[in-house]
């Protein structure tokens, strides 16, 4: 059989890494909502937590993406990918029931969500033509977790989450939740100061959630739209990158 040759698609570089920069803009705008919902700022919230609380987000953190690697990893064979809209309902309805009962079911809540966050990244993988079984995607969709999270005002400060890949041997994904795990135990810890806050518990957990799942919904599609977008377009994906930066302000436009 014979089979047709067909040119590869032009791709315009500049108009895709525009899509991208305005994207990662304007993720985590309901941070804003909630952290008014809730009162004070993000660093405020972290403080109302209990101190034996603040002094185990880290390992709890850890915890959770563990259970959540391993979850989400058997739950592609029986439950499909779903849309955007309905991850974002469920993952409220989640944070309504963890706010509910404050602080303890809030815990018991967080490796829930933090599942449903990496199966909503993972499907973003997919979408992308990228398999979320391959070790070396596995690892990107963990390395997602590394921007900051919507409650913060960074406004694109962690970039850098898009180039770092880390070396893939036996104990690489231990060694990738380790460096992920300080800064997402301070977005967790955020959630969880939220939905500890008396009365407004079960709406903060909504909203809180609502926002989580479509900030990392967004950081998903900007990293693996990046990567399509090297392989597409034939261009390096640091030299994306860089460019994606400057659109960002991050990176002094070169003359």
């Amino acid at each position: 059989m014979q089979i047709e040759n067909h040119k590869p698609k032009t791709i315009d570089v500049d108009a895709e890494l525009d899509a991208l920069a305005k994207r990662y803009k304007n993720a985590g705008g309901l941070g804003i909502s909630v952290l008014n919902l809730v009162g004070g700022s993000a660093d405020s919230l972290l403080k109302t937590l209990p101190e034996g609380v603040r002094g185990n987000l880290e390992a709890a953190t850890i915890t959770a993406l563990n259970q959540a690697m391993k979850a989400a990893h058997s739950s592609r064979t029986m439950v499909p990918d779903q849309k955007s809209w309905l991850n974002q309902t469920v993952s409220a309805a989640m944070g309504a029931a963890g706010g509910m009962g404050g602080l303890p079911t809030a815990l018991a809540e967080l490796p829930v969500t933090t599942t449903l966050l990496l199966r909503v990244i993972q499907g973003v993988a997919a979408d992308h033509g990228f398999d979320p079984e391959a070790e070396s995607v596995q690892f990107d969709c963990v390395h997602v977790f590394a921007a900051a999270g919507p409650l913060s005002g960074d406004d694109g400060a962690d970039l850098g989450f898009l180039a770092a890949r880390v070396t893939l041997t036996g104990k690489a994904m231990q060694s990738l939740i380790a460096k992920v795990a300080p800064r997402l135990a301070v977005v967790l810890g955020q959630k969880l100061a939220a939905q500890a806050v008396p009365v407004l518990g079960a709406v903060a957990g909504a909203a809180t959630n609502y926002a989580y799942t479509s900030y990392y919904e967004d950081m998903a599609h900007i990293h693996f739209g990046l990567r399509k977008l090297a392989i597409d377009a034939d261009v390096l994906h640091a030299e994306l990158v860089t460019r994606l930066n400057e659109r960002m302000g991050k990176v002094p436009v070169k003359a």
